[in-house]
């Protein structure tokens, strides 16, 4: 029968949990390379979706961030809002809705969020017929040919007196190469837009004017969030009234919006 010493199998545990330690290196160095790898995969895939949807579809890429589905990514482009798989072959145009939230629209939740940044970062290049006793602002992509746009407009004071400032922003419904264009063009670069706004509306000339101006920009912006008709209006908290509602109805829904 042979005799196990207490120092032998002292010594043999020390060698075991030495093995074990480089054991645990190794898997570490591992770990570190597979999330460098990983890393990098991300970076090149996302070159790989600027470039296919760039070069391939004609999109300018505005942003790239996560989609609330895994194995796609949300991108905004001057053509709306996608969704794109990891690996760019793919690309999806719905709307991804969260069962356990209650039915939640995570794609319109998106775009209401462009939106309010959007409204904010255009404010100053808006036309805007301001409330005495402020109490909301909304923004209006305005035509001035749309008959709702003009039915709308004339309601402009009534909102005004209820607290609601209003900010056009330019959606020249038949796009930046167009006649109405180069009119709104000139309403925005008038020695008094608001003035000018309100006559176009009302059917009177455009006088020709020209400045810098952000009429393409606004259109685009609007492109962007998925506007596709006038008048689209976008309440504070980004939610859209997509068309012609009475004063009466928009303060309703302002007093009601979340």
């Amino acid at each position: 029968m042979t005799t196990i010493r207490p120092r032998y199998l002292l010594t043999r545990k020390r060698r075991i949990i030495r093995s074990i330690g480089k054991v645990k290196v190794v898997k570490l160095g591992v770990l570190v390379l597979a999330v460098c790898t990983s890393f990098f995969s991300q970076a090149a895939d996302e070159e790989a979706i600027r470039s296919k949807l760039t070069n391939m579809l004609g999109l300018k890429v505005n942003t790239i961030a996560d989609a609330p589905l895994p194995g796609l990514v949300q991108v905004t482009t001057d053509r709306g809002l996608f969704y794109v798989s990891d690996d760019a072959k793919y690309l999806v145009q719905a709307h991804i809705y969260n069962i356990d939230k209650g039915m939640r629209d995570e794609t319109e939740a998106a775009l209401a969020s462009l939106r309010v940044k959007g409204a904010d970062e255009f404010a100053s290049s808006s036309i805007t017929y301001k409330a005495k006793d402020e109490k909301y602002v909304i923004s209006v992509f305005t035509d001035i040919t749309c008959g709702y746009c003009r039915k709308l407009h004339n309601e402009v004071g009534a909102l005004n007196d209820a607290g609601v400032t209003v900010q056009y922003l330019a959606f020249p419904r038949a796009g930046i190469n167009s006649e109405v264009y180069q009119d709104m063009v000139s309403v925005w670069c008038a020695d008094d837009p608001n003035d000018a706004l309100t006559s176009a509306k009302n059917g009177g000339a455009v006088t020709a004017a020209r400045c810098e101006n952000k009429v393409a920009e606004q259109y685009m912006f609007g492109k962007t969030v998925g506007v596709n008709g006038t008048p689209n209006i976008v309440l504070p908290n980004g939610e859209v009234i997509p068309g012609y509602l009475p004063a009466t109805q928009i303060v309703s829904k302002l007093k009601t919006a979340g």
